[in-house]
């Protein structure tokens, strides 16, 4: 194997070495993102609205929620009073459901939370796939960046013959 093919191969390796080491422990923090979809049950408890009307926030009622695609939001509501959240009209003792088809951040009007406010964010789920693919986008142009800087700073000497 030539030199200048030895380089360049090992430059790639390097490059996607580094850029699987940077992809994993960027992984790391999105490791709650990395799962199947599931159903997530959100209970609405009985005294909602009253409480709402006094100013108080519901203690189990969380402000945002974070999905990832093919999630759904199963609703109950246990209180004496119907509710709202952003298309979904809830009646008191019933229950439905929100599936979450696309990635996209969600604001919907909320009739449980005090603000009347409920975000939603929606990610697309990272799989074993979406790691490989960026590891590679990243790491061979940093490899080939590797490569042209080395031959800069150390070129390959020509064996020319003499005679």
């Amino acid at each position: 194997m030539s030199p200048l093919l030895k380089r360049v191969v090992f430059s790639l390796l390097a490059g996607l070495a580094i850029s699987a080491a940077v992809s994993e422990v960027s992984f790391l923090f999105l490791r709650e993102d990395s799962r199947s979809p599931k159903v997530f049950q959100l209970v609405i408890p009985a005294g909602t609205a009253d409480g709402i009307a006094r100013g108080e926030k519901p203690p189990t009622l969380p402000e945002e929620m974070r999905f990832v695609v093919g999630d759904v939001l199963s609703i109950k509501n246990e209180d004496t009073v119907p509710h709202e959240l952003g298309p979904l009209f809830i009646p008191a003792g019933s229950s439905t459901q929100l599936s979450f088809n696309a990635e996209e951040n969600y604001s919907y009007s909320c009739s449980f939370q005090p603000d009347n406010q409920f975000g939603l964010t929606v990610v697309e789920p990272v799989t074993l796939y979406t790691r490989v693919v960026g590891i590679l986008f990243a790491g061979l142009p940093l490899g080939g960046l590797i490569a042209l800087y080395s031959l800069a700073a150390y070129p390959i000497k020509s064996r020319v013959a003499k005679v």
